[in-house]
């Protein structure tokens, strides 16, 4: 089943399934934070949730909402300080390589192991681990509050202090913590985890600052489990023409960490336990235009499409005013 979050013609709020072009909107409830507490609450499935309230009446033109910025993120969370935005690094097939070569210390010296190849072959080697063990930490990421979640179509905007503005198809797990305190995965979206990789490439330790930018997931949640293989596309587009496009991968067999690991190392922190809390992770990816050389600018369009999540999800990139002139901080 594959959810939405939008807006009326009134800007009320609403949540509906989607069913080819056609949204039809669920009963009783207009966030599906409150749809997942409430099937929590009944120690229900989201589906049999949905099944037990009904739809409304009236549907609506999916199309139409899209093209008019009227869906929103899957998931989010009333106060946007209570939604967490976080991924992982490192965790897909193929994904080393690009990271190496931007972590090298000195490129020439192809016999030395930088701390990205070990953090990737721990991964390889105990990433998956058997059931009720626990395998390697992967490497780990804060991106942000709510407040840098744009909605599907809507801009990302790029700080003035932006080195780069890159692309990163992954897929994202969307979760809410229920009232005893545990995280309950309510399902997945694909999502761009906008980074700045030429600041990530000058150093490693770079990677925090180069992932406290904007991003976006969407525009559907789809329930259930994840498929195990996953093929999807990436594009970006400038003044209408594609200039880039490539394939990704995802799924667990195309990464070296299951996602129970990957979950089991998010949530081991009680800081992330926190009843009505609403968390976005990020997977990873193992394909970057940046890495074929793109360099982005303001105006392209990113595109991210994977049949299996239902519509594309489409963002341009856009400046944004400086927000904190250096030497702003006051004394009191």
């Amino acid at each position: 089943m594959n959810i939405i979050q939008f807006e009326t013609q009134d800007q009320q709020r609403a949540i509906g399934i989607v069913e080819n072009n056609t949204v039809k909107p669920v009963n009783q409830v207009t966030t599906v934070r409150d749809l997942a507490l409430m099937a929590i609450e009944n120690k229900l499935s989201l589906e049999q949730q949905i099944d037990q309230l009904g739809f409304a009446s009236e549907n609506y033109d999916y199309a139409q909402l899209l093209d008019n910025l009227q869906v929103l993120a899957p998931l989010d969370h009333p106060d946007t300080a209570h939604c967490f935005v976080s991924g992982t690094g490192l965790t897909h097939l193929g994904s080393a390589a690009t990271r190496d070569k931007m972590h090298q210390q000195n490129a020439a010296d192809t016999a030395s192991v930088t701390d990205t190849m070990r953090i990737f072959q721990l991964g390889i080697e105990e990433g998956k681990p058997a059931d009720g063990k626990v395998g390697a930490q992967p490497e780990w990421f804060y991106k942000g509050d709510g407040s840098i979640v744009v909605r599907p179509g809507a801009e990302l905007p790029m700080p003035h202090f932006a080195e780069d503005g890159g692309e990163e198809p992954e897929i994202a797990g969307l979760y809410v913590i229920g009232p005893d305190s545990k995280p309950y995965r309510i399902g997945f979206a694909m999502g761009n985890e906008f980074s700045d990789h030429i600041m990530e490439r000058r150093n490693y330790l770079y990677l925090a600052h180069s992932k406290l930018r904007f991003c976006s997931y969407g525009p559907e949640l789809r329930t259930g489990e994840l498929p195990k293989h996953l093929v999807g596309i990436s594009r970006l587009r400038r003044d209408g023409d594609v200039i880039w496009e490539k394939e990704f991968l995802s799924g667990e067999d195309n990464m070296c960490h299951s996602l129970t690991n990957l979950e089991y190392h998010h949530f081991k922190y009680q800081q992330f336990l926190k009843p009505g809390d609403v968390h976005i992770h990020y997977f990873g990816t193992a394909t970057l235009s940046f890495a074929d050389g793109m360099q982005t600018q303001v105006g392209d369009e990113f595109e991210i499409e994977m049949k299996e999540f239902g519509h594309s999800l489409k963002n341009k990139i856009a400046h944004t005013q400086p927000e904190l002139p250096t030497g702003s901080v006051k004394t009191l």
